[in-house]
């Protein structure tokens, strides 16, 4: 297993009054041997400029997923997007941003502000190698990767932020840089890094963008499994099985549910300290200690808290990412699975719980099984190595 993962994550707000957004991410790959990013920047903003980066991203990623050379993805492009005829500018700009073994990165620019490299949380220059295919100036960049190294890319929203509004001539580059820098921790996902810079240009643009913007970035980190135990297995016969293979893995430990924590407690001979203090959110049941389990929380309530922040975080519609300042159980679980981890592993029981049976409560045990499906799904989108266990 690979001890390196490369982590990614964007956020785009549209122009001030537009349903669509004109920048357009894609993403792909598997994090794990080779992974691709690209942002296209359409020209203009709303339904034509999202339709063209789009295109432009979309056919750039299918290109490099068939191992096309870049100079064909490129000169496609090129030759397949159209001029202005008033402008006399491409109708899409593009940052091409490819990932290999998790060793070597490889940069491809075209109109976009240049790529920033965070190294030991400080920006440095790379060398830049430039040239003309169909008439337009590509930069190019090749470079051998260091664990923590962060990449922004960004459209071109980001360094106009605050025109004429908050400052004269907007946001530049080297603002961006030095705002980055100051909030900077090895910790922070690339998901959040994103979020802070477009956090900074929405309040710039003062809440009305006078263009789409949008923060994608990438950053090379040490994986980090997180495993997650949820509910009893179906056969009380199946419990030490369960929780032998459960404490076996390497990694953090998540239990949720009462049943679920009693029976790990017993296994490891230990006592659950239940905590009567609740959280930030005091909708959330508090959250309890057993020795040797790093959080161990509610069930099924605190679980559906924690999808409805995954829902958000992955829509990327709530800029304020509530969880990651709460204290509450869903919060601390949303703060160890989008942010802290690379692999998930659940270990979901299939035990039908007694106190769910009364028709009056409408919590069947496919509630259970339906909320760790979800919660795959946006996990998945974010990035993350998923493997579900039923027991």
């Amino acid at each position: 297993m690979n001890h390196l993962w490369t982590d990614t994550g964007y956020i785009s707000i549209n122009h001030v009054g537009e349903q669509l957004c004109g920048d357009r991410v894609e993403i792909i790959g598997d994090n794990e041997n080779s992974v691709t990013l690209v942002l296209a920047d359409g020209l203009g903003s709303g339904v034509k400029a999202n339709i063209l980066s789009t295109l432009t991203s979309k056919i750039i990623c299918t290109m490099m997923a068939n191992n096309m050379p870049i100079e064909e993805c490129v000169d496609t492009i090129v030759k397949t997007l159209p001029v202005c005829q008033i402008r006399k500018v491409a109708y899409s700009t593009f940052t091409i941003i490819r990932v290999t073994d998790n060793s070597i990165a490889e940069i491809i620019q075209f109109d976009n502000p240049n790529v920033i490299l965070l190294r030991n949380g400080k920006s440095v220059d790379y060398p830049i190698t430039s040239r003309v295919i169909e008439g337009k100036t590509i930069l190019e960049t090749k470079i051998p990767l260091q664990l923590h190294d962060v990449f922004i890319a960004m459209s071109d929203g980001a360094i106009y932020a605050g025109v004429g509004k908050s400052m004269n001539f907007g946001w530049q580059r080297e603002n961006i840089i030095e705002y980055i820098e100051r909030l900077y921790e090895d910790s922070l996902s690339a998901k959040m890094i994103s979020s802070l810079i477009v956090d900074e240009c929405n309040r710039l643009y003062e809440g009305e963008p006078g263009d789409d913007t949008t923060v994608a970035a990438i950053r090379i980190r040490e994986r980090a499994p997180v495993n997650l135990l949820f509910g009893p297995p179906a056969d009380p016969k199946d419990c030490s099985k369960m929780m032998t293979l459960f404490f076996s893995k390497e990694g953090k430990r998540i239990i949720c549910g009462g049943t679920t924590s009693k029976i790990a407690a017993d296994y490891l001979h230990e006592n659950i300290e239940t905590s009567i203090e609740y959280g930030t959110d005091s909708d959330i049941p508090p959250i309890a200690h057993i020795k040797g389990v790093d959080l161990v929380t509610e069930g099924v309530i605190t679980m559906s808290k924690v999808v409805q922040y995954a829902k958000t975080f992955v829509e990327g519609s709530d800029l304020s990412n509530m969880w990651s300042l709460q204290t509450d159980g869903a919060s601390l679980i949303a703060q160890m699975l989008f942010e802290y981890a690379t692999d998930v592993n659940f270990f979901v029981g299939k035990a039908i719980n007694p106190a769910h049976q009364n028709p009056d409560l409408p919590i069947t045990f496919g509630i259970k099984i339906r909320l760790v499906e979800e919660l795959t799904e946006y996990l998945k989108k974010m990035g993350k190595q998923i493997k579900v266990s039923y027991f």
